[in-house]
């Protein structure tokens, strides 16, 4: 009814509530019956539990990749596409959230999981290499950009870090078409994809590999018997030896005490209606992926065709109709670009992305059975890549630096995140001081 409600409220408006990405390449349910027995049970049917079948696959392992719903239905065909790795640490941060990791890691380990944060970019190129279908990845580097004073000064140690460039407020028109911001920086080792044919993509290389592929089979309990590990689901029990849950924002109560440690939230996304010739060349200039140093951020990038504007940000980490939320999008959108306050909106839908309260993704086991997510709104490469190192990690090869650090909660949490009204409205106010004061 819900869902009802909110697609006749934006047919009212003439926005479609279906992501963009979906005309090109829709949810498909997947043929593949349940099997009896498997070596080793993936749960999610995202970009972390399609990396890790193909791992294990490639390892020699016979796996089954469970969907709740059809594959590229949920949050992974649902984001930006933007590509980019490293995780919030550091002074440098380009973004104003940073983890409380970097206060209590080793400086060994700190170095190491920086480290890997980094060559989750790479891994996420080679892969787009592969796969038998077209994801359209495009390096286009990112522009960040500095919402006040103190922000672009602390985006110095970052930039050198991450090999890229500061660009000053006089210069910045040769990255972005507009005044909105302090200068920003330019980070080469970033890119830009379409993530529902990356996740098609995926789906047709698991399955060359020799995985199996189950839609519509939502894990409703996991049991020990002896060796092995019951899975029961929509469609029936599967017995196996090892399980691996790769579900993100849409972990729910399979396992309580992951449940604690992850928040989900919704992340709203808006698509211009095509822009007048010659506007996106002065609006975006260089074509990047864009990002802002706002807690609740502003990211945005062209539509592979380079016809679209697609614009998304944190105007509320609480569930809402899209169609409802475009309107502050847009109003964001036209803070940043007076140039598009006649141009409509075409599209607007939301997903549901996972925050932990360290502010860093996590990949390990507990009661032997494995887990990896937790993407803090920036998963594209970095929750590919630990679905590979899980594969890997299970597979009995060493383990990557991410495994099993420390996986905090917090009091009173269990399952509803009651305090998302109260950090959207807090992190809004820190935003408009951060902004106010310059």
């Amino acid at each position: 009814m819900a869902d009802a409600l909110t697609t006749c409220a934006a047919a009212a408006r003439g926005i479609s509530t279906i992501p963009f990405w979906w005309e090109d390449a829709p949810p498909e349910p997947s043929p593949d019956p349940l099997p009896e027995t498997t070596d080793v049970v993936v749960v999610g049917g995202g970009f972390t539990g399609l990396n890790a079948a193909i791992a294990l696959r490639r390892g020699g392992m016979d796996v089954t990749v469970l969907e709740a719903t059809d594959f590229g239905r949920g949050a992974s065909t649902r984001n930006a596409g933007h590509v980019s790795s490293g995780v919030n640490l550091g002074k440098g941060s380009s973004s104003a959230v940073r983890s409380p990791m970097e206060r209590t890691l080793a400086p060994d380990l700190l170095a190491a999981v920086r480290a890997e944060a980094a060559a989750s970019f790479d891994f996420l190129e080679a892969r787009v290499s592969e796969l038998p279908l077209d994801a359209f990845y495009r390096r286009s580097g990112r522009f960040v950009g500095a919402v006040s004073q103190r922000h672009f000064d602390g985006l110095g140690e970052k930039a050198e870090r991450l090999g890229g460039h500061l660009v000053s407020r006089a210069d910045q028109t040769r990255e972005i078409g507009s005044t909105a911001y302090r200068g920003g920086m330019v980070i080469p080792r970033s890119g830009q994809l379409h993530p529902a044919r990356y996740l098609h993509g995926l789906v047709a290389l698991a399955r060359a590999e020799g995985a199996a592929l189950v839609s519509r089979a939502a894990a409703e309990s996991i049991e020990r018997k002896g060796a092995a590990l019951v899975i029961r689901t929509a469609r029936g029990p599967i017995r196996c030896k090892d399980v691996l849950i790769a579900t993100n924002g849409y972990t729910g109560m399979l396992l309580p005490w992951l449940r604690r440690r992850v928040i989900p939230a919704a992340s709203y996304i808006v698509v211009t209606e095509p822009l007048p010739a010659g506007l996106m060349g002065r609006l975006l200039p260089e074509r990047r992926t864009y990002a802002d140093t706002r807690r609740l951020l502003n990211y945005f990038r062209p539509t592979p065709d380079g016809r679209r504007l697609l614009f998304g940000g944190r105007a509320t980490l609480r569930q809402r109709d899209p169609a409802l939320v475009a309107e502050d999008l847009r109003d964001r959108l036209v803070a940043i670009f007076p140039e598009l306050g006649a141009v409509s909106i075409s599209h607007a839908w939301t997903g549901t992305i996972a925050f932990t309260f360290d502010f860093m993704p996590h990949l390990g086991r507990r009661d032997g059975i494995a887990y990896a997510l937790g993407c803090n709104g920036s998963g594209v490469a970095m929750l590919s890549y630990l679905g590979h190192r899980a594969g890997e990690a299970m597979l009995r090869r060493p383990p990557s630096a991410f495994w099993n650090l420390d996986f905090p909660t917090t009091p009173l949490y269990r399952q509803t995140p009651w305090f998302l009204p109260l950090m959207s409205g807090y992190q809004r106010v820190r935003d408009w001081l951060d902004t106010y004061q310059g």
